[in-house]
């Protein structure tokens, strides 16, 4: 149907590490000009230590400000190229 998966590599502070993004098609819409345009959503989750990404605090109960887990939303629109 209207679901993918997007391979690809993802580079954060100089680290390049493979991932996937789940997708979905969202169908197409004209805008202001005329213009027909295709619509995407694309979800993947990292560990953010897996980048180099460990900055952290301790809340006053002791828990971390910041989860290891973040999640990577895009949305996207797509023209035909004239």
């Amino acid at each position: 149907g209207n679901k993918y998966a997007l391979m690809g590599n993802l580079t954060i502070r100089s680290i390049t590490k493979p991932v996937k993004f789940d997708v979905t098609y969202g169908g197409t819409a004209k805008d202001g000009y005329g213009n027909t345009k295709a619509g995407f959503k694309a979800t993947t989750v990292i560990n953010r230590f897996d980048y180099g990404l460990k900055w952290n605090a301790a809340t006053e109960a002791g828990g971390a400000t910041v989860g290891k887990d973040v999640t990577i939303d895009l949305k996207l629109e797509f023209a035909q190229a004239k």
